[in-house]
């Protein structure tokens, strides 16, 4: 059925949009079929002719002004598709005398965004709790300039980036397994990459546009950086070791723009690419600030899981811990059949900005990753940036799921439940780091 919780009204792009606007839309509409057969809808009874499907395309590559020209578009490895036609044409593909494939649901395409750094309202942070911590500190001691005051009582970071290794690849014992995620394709769905990035030369990378008029190139960075945290080098020429499967092979889906952001039909052009390619990790730093679950990422999630490749996704950074909002897990991670990622700091504390889990199904936060000021690669010259955030987290536990894979040929839900299983517990509850730090196999 058509889903009415959402808007058709297109809302302002960019960025993090505030609490409680409805979300934007395209004004296509995303039609998922029934997965009982391979049979055609019929189109004809919605006036849809032109007609694109993956499987005309070498290795599921679609190209990406197909997507913006065809009426419809099937990704026949999940059973979905996008089509440019008004809710009133996809709603006769439900009726009860269309023949072919079944239609389950129809729902208004989305528009995401990439997982904005925050590292700058961090900062200010810090900087304001330690001016805030000095001043009370001094008045309860009755010290004029409380030397040694605060160094006191500040706690020590559990883990902090050293000349070997970040932070983030101490915490979940990258640095010490004997895997490097050899064999296993890691599929990062995101801004793209920076091809000629010197960290990765002689790397294995696959790498494909679903932005029309872009190619995969990363003109952004937060793809880069995402990349690099799941599947950076174990020695990099320069700095610490930032990545976690260091011999992964990299399969690059441009599915947001320069801009950093995307919408529905080419995050699940991506998503059928890479499971097309056997991809078993699949990695998604982006979203959108909705709280309920957006039935085309449950189906592709629940066929992609089927089909032995695991999605996981950023929980969102639309909390703001500091005054008691715990926000949501959004789109497409509040899926159920999606791994939805928190973000710890370096005391393995909740990042102040990570989405907590909501009371109904789907919307729950899985396990947890370091985010918080992670160094990692950036499009050249400048070679590294350090940023924080979920999006930070996800390619983190992406990069030991390749681990796992690696070392117990697990997949699927298989993989899910190893993640889980072998993760670290925490102080934390589990509404916001689910079932702990994602650990690394030893």
């Amino acid at each position: 059925m058509i889903d009415p919780r959402f808007s058709s009204e297109p809302g302002p792009g960019g960025g993090r949009r505030a609490r409680g606007m409805p979300p934007e839309t395209t004004g296509r509409q995303i039609v998922v079929l029934a997965d009982d057969d391979d049979a055609a809808p019929d189109w004809g009874r919605a006036g849809i002719s032109q007609i694109a499907d993956t499987r005309d395309f070498a290795g599921g590559a679609l190209p990406s002004e197909t997507l913006q020209d065809a009426q419809a578009t099937v990704f026949a490895n999940l059973g979905i598709a996008v089509v440019a036609a008004e809710p009133a044409q996809t709603a006769r593909l439900m009726a009860p005398e269309a023949s072919g494939r079944r239609v389950l649901s129809v729902s208004p395409e989305l528009v995401h965004h990439v997982l904005q750094d925050v590292l700058e309202y961090t900062r200010a942070y810090r900087d304001g709790v330690d001016d805030l911590a000095e001043r009370v500190l001094h008045a309860a001691n009755g010290d004029g300039n409380g030397h040694g005051t605060l160094t006191g009582v500040r706690a020590a970071p559990r883990f902090e980036d050293t000349a070997q290794a970040t932070w983030g690849i101490q915490a979940v014992r990258a640095d010490s397994s004997p895997f490097s995620g050899r064999g296993i394709a890691v599929a990062v769905l995101d801004t793209g990459f920076d091809l000629e990035h010197p960290d990765f030369a002689g790397r294995n990378v696959t790498a494909q546009s679903f932005v029309p008029g872009e190619q995969a190139q990363d003109g952004h960075g937060h793809g880069t950086h995402c990349i690099g945290s799941s599947c950076g080098p174990r020695t990099p020429s320069t700095g610490p070791r930032y990545g976690v499967a260091h011999e992964a092979d990299i399969f690059v889906g441009k599915v947001l723009s320069d801009s950093g952001s995307g919408t529905d039909a080419g995050i699940l052009a991506g998503i059928d690419w890479a499971v097309g390619n056997g991809c078993p990790v699949i990695s998604m730093s982006l979203g959108a600030d909705v709280p309920q679950v957006h039935p085309p990422y449950s189906a592709a999630g629940a066929r992609a899981l089927r089909r032995g490749c695991l999605v996981i996704a950023a929980a969102g950074n639309n909390a703001d811990r500091r005054v008691d909002d715990w926000g949501f897990v959004g789109v497409p991670a509040n899926s159920p059949e999606i791994m939805a990622v928190g973000a710890l700091d370096q005391q393995m504390g909740m990042a102040w900005f990570s989405a907590r889990s909501l009371p109904a199904r789907g919307g729950q936060v899985d396990i947890a990753g370091p985010g918080w000021q992670v160094l990692s690669s950036w499009p050249m010259p400048q070679r590294y940036h350090t940023i924080s955030g979920t999006s930070m987290a996800t390619p983190h536990v992406a990069g030991v799921a390749a681990l796992w894979a690696e070392a117990t040929g697990r997949r699927g839900l298989e993989l899910w439940a190893t993640l889980c299983q072998e993760g670290e517990r925490l102080l934390q509850p589990s509404v916001d780091v689910g079932s702990g730090l994602c650990l690394a196999p030893q």
